[in-house]
């Protein structure tokens, strides 16, 4: 299979279609530098009626052997459950390739993308999204494709384009953009980004920054499908039905109107859609399927109609309004930190736990291994929406909502030289409509500042939609149920009074032009200002003191050399100052030593073995030694915790001693001097000089 290349700033992307898994609707092996990844798609036989949802799935997997590492517990050395980075990797691709399949596509389509090599320098995510794009323009199914995709960071106010880990760690800008090329030109259709409180012109900048490489993509990817497509499965159009059409709109009146334009919203518009298909059900069963596509375009064409021609909101909001917040502060008792934050319906509760460095989370994955000091979990109960359901763990949707919090609050986040705990906050999703992931930062800054956290700035987020006809288009801002689900777009952006934290875009249409970009990103930094001033009335500023119920970490710096005393044989020392003090304590490489209590006495109780253990023993200094073992030659004595000195036999009295044992015994407690310290750091002790000296 021939090979196709294209140079992205300097560095080639290899592109193989239809090369490896054969059996596949279609496949794609993408290689930039030395990360490798296949992305194939494949579409069952059978179509899936009366589904109500398109039926996409899509699997991004890790594999330890792409990154040369076998991890796992000693029993399970193989990949398991997705962690958390690999389920938003899809997710990321699944909002870019979503739209643009047909609507009367009801066939299943599973894509699966498998990182097979990673170089530790290039990100597999932007090329399973190329892979993705190659795979499903390829082959058969039915889409509307291709997307191109690019990651864009930003150092010293130069952008750079695919940024290795390195770069990114130093860049104020985590900006990933998928895009597609039709008659209006290129238009963005998926949009996530991390950043470091930049301002909304840095975003339409770097959208021009990347635009001639998105399209060079674009191109690139034409050319290939061009040579290597196959031709596409046609489709069944729904031809329409003027009878069973006149019939539902007889049947609804104007009841379409009234459900939308209700208090009630949602839970209307669901009773009524139940009716409806009852009423179709008995008197034309075979046509139910469109019976619910007419409900959901009429529901559709109603909403945007109303918004286009007359600003007219469901909830009866100007474009530009938000709903009715309210802010409460500390109103869990015995919680580190709690808030509530309500806007509209729309209800989060956030808690907040201080908690040891030791209690941060631990790492393990094809990416990364290290450790992560801050934590933001997302749960929404079925209660939120007033539904019954089975619970379960938390599925991709709570894992990516808690991720994008996450970022969004991450910049405001102390330092951990400055701030040295580990820091978990859970919002609760208590009543939703719309937005509840940009709910969830407003409630976790209060609960962060209610903590006392000495965060930077308060964050906020807010939501925008979108209602585009053919020659013009509103922003709404604040959406909620309705909006979303018959608006054409989801635009969260979250931020502090000086700049953007974190962006996730997604479409329901083809995508957004720089205009509809601008205007947007516009809309929402007005609706922050307005929601962070919302925020500061009910807490300006963190708490000037931790809460009472936090644990206390203090810090001491030791000599790096002497960590192995301060842990002990078999962790026998550290153990022992734990169990005694009720304290836990977590050492790092440099020497910083954490003690963490519930109790200051506790603490500086363990403060001061460890300084007693780790103190430079000097000779001359006098100490009251505990005889640990008799040697022939002389006796062990432990003259601080971890610390043991000698006594020669020559040294433990003025007249001659013929056996250790006539003076000393094992658990005597005597006095001893420090009469020399070898070059290997050995003590050499003296019990007749300090008995002498004692008298005297």
């Amino acid at each position: 299979m021939e090979k196709f290349k294209l140079s992205i700033d300097g560095k080639e992307l290899l592109v193989e279609a239809q090369s490896l898994a054969e059996r596949a609707n279609g496949s794609s092996l993408v290689r930039y530098g030395d990360t490798v990844v296949l992305a194939t798609a494949v579409m069952s036989k059978t179509e899936q009626e009366n589904q109500g949802f398109f039926p996409l799935t899509v699997e991004y997997q890790e594999r330890f052997y792409a990154a040369g590492k076998i991890l796992g517990s000693r029993f399970v050395r193989r990949e398991s459950r997705p962690t958390d980075e690999a389920m938003l990797t899809a997710r990321l691709i699944d909002r870019a390739i979503r739209p643009l399949f047909p609507k009367n596509l009801h066939r299943e389509v599973q894509v699966i993308i498998t990182c097979l090599s990673w170089d530790r320098e290039n990100d597999p995510d932007v090329l399973g999204l190329i892979a993705t794009s190659l795979a499903l323009g390829t082959s058969d199914i039915p889409w509307q494709g291709p997307i191109c995709a690019l990651r864009l960071g930003k150092i010293d106010k130069e952008f750079i384009l695919n940024p290795t880990y390195e770069q990114r760690e130093k860049s104020e800008l985590d900006l990933t953009f998928t895009a597609v090329k039709n008659k209006q030109g290129l238009l963005i259709n998926m949009l996530e980004a991390e950043c470091q409180e930049i301002k909304e012109e840095t975003i339409l900048e770097a959208f021009h920054f990347a635009k001639p490489h998105l399209e060079k993509i674009a191109a690139f990817q034409e050319q290939i499908i061009e040579k290597n497509g196959k031709k596409k499965v046609a489709l069944t159009e729904t031809a329409r039905d003027p009878e069973l059409e006149t019939e539902i709109k007889k049947f609804l009146g104007e009841g379409l109107e009234k459900v939308l334009y209700n208090e009630e919203g949602e839970g209307k518009i669901s009773e009524l859609r139940k009716e409806l298909l009852l009423f179709i059900e008995a008197k034309f069963p075979e046509k139910i399927k469109f019976a619910s596509n007419f409900f959901e375009d009429a529901l559709t064409r109603i909403f945007k109609e109303n918004i286009l021609k007359y600003e007219k909101r469901p909830d009866g909001r100007k474009l530009n309004e938000i709903r009715k917040i309210s802010c409460q502060v500390g109103i869990l008792p015995r919680t580190h930190g709690s808030s509530v934050f309500e806007r509209g319906k729309t209800k989060s509760l956030s808690i907040l736990t201080l908690g040891s460095p030791g209690d941060v989370k631990l790492l393990e994955g094809m990416e990364f291994i290290g450790k992560k000091g801050f934590m933001h979990h997302y749960n929404f109960p079925p209660y939120s929406v007033g539904e019954v359901k089975f619970l379960r763990g938390p599925g991709r949707r709570e894992i990516g909502h808690g991720m994008l919090a996450e970022r969004a609050l991450l910049p405001i986040i102390p330092d951990f030289e400055e701030f040295p705990y580990t820091i978990r906050i859970v919002s609760e999703i208590l009543s939703s409509n719309g937005s509840t992931s940009m709910a969830s930062v407003c409630s976790s800054s209060l609960a962060l500042m209610d903590a006392g956290v000495p965060i930077k700035n308060p964050a906020a987020g807010i939501s925008v939609g979108l209602a585009r006809g053919e020659k013009n288009f509103k922003i709404l801002t604040d959406i909620q149920g309705p909006e979303d689900s018959y608006g054409d777009m989801d635009f969260k952006v979250a931020g502090t009074k000086n700049g953007i934290t974190a962006i996730q875009m997604d479409v329901k249409i083809d995508g957004i032009n720089e205009e509809i970009l601008g205007e947007a990103l516009k809309r929402a930094k007005e609706a922050r200002a307005e929601i962070l001033e919302r925020i500061s009335e009910a807490l300006e500023k963190p708490r000037p003191k931790l809460s009472p119920l936090a644990p206390k970490i203090f810090v001491l710096q030791i000599n790096p050399e002497k960590i192995g005393k301060v842990i002990g044989s078999g962790g026998r020392t550290i153990n022992q100052i734990i169990e005694e003090c009720g304290v836990s304590i977590d050492i790092e490489e440099d020497g910083r030593i954490f003690v963490t209590a519930e109790k200051e006495e506790s603490a500086q109780k363990a403060i001061a073995e460890i300084k007693n253990i780790t103190r430079e023993i000097k000779v001359g200094e006098f100490f009251q030694g505990k005889v640990m073992r008799i040697l022939g030659f002389g006796a062990m004595v432990e003259i601080a915790p971890g610390q043991d000195g000698l006594i020669h036999i020559s040294q433990l009295a003025k007249e001659r001693v013929n056996r250790v044992e006539d003076v000393v015994s094992v658990g005597d407690v005597v006095p001893v001097k420090v009469i020399s310290i070898d070059e290997q750091g050995r003590v050499n002790l003296s019990l007749k000089e300090a008995k002498f000296q004692k008298k005297n």
